[in-house]
């Protein structure tokens, strides 16, 4: 891995801010976005790290299920609420 300016948790708690409506917010490197929520999804960064982590993998599995390939947004969406995404991600970050 590469040496951040600031640890892991900082990215994670900026992406975990980050919403977007028609601004695009670019992704920084070693993440991809995902698009979170039910209603109107929200847009969240995620160290490309968390792919390998079994419960981030069952999430994914979900979202090929509802969505397959075509999802509605335009890029990878998950079908929860934001509120358990953000579980999720705390789950992973303690590991």
């Amino acid at each position: 891995m590469g040496l951040h300016k600031f640890p892991k948790i900082f990215y994670t708690k900026l992406a975990i801010r980050r919403q977007t409506s028609s601004v695009v917010i670019d992704v920084p490197k070693g993440h991809f976005s995902v698009y979170v929520g039910e209603n109107s999804p929200k847009r969240f960064a995620v160290p490309i790290a968390y792919l390998k982590h079994p419960s981030f993998q069952i999430l994914l599995n979900l979202a090929e299920e509802e969505f397959g390939y075509a999802h509605p947004m335009g890029g990878l969406t998950f079908p929860c609420k934001e509120e358990t995404f953000i579980k999720l991600i705390g789950i992973i970050q303690s590991t």
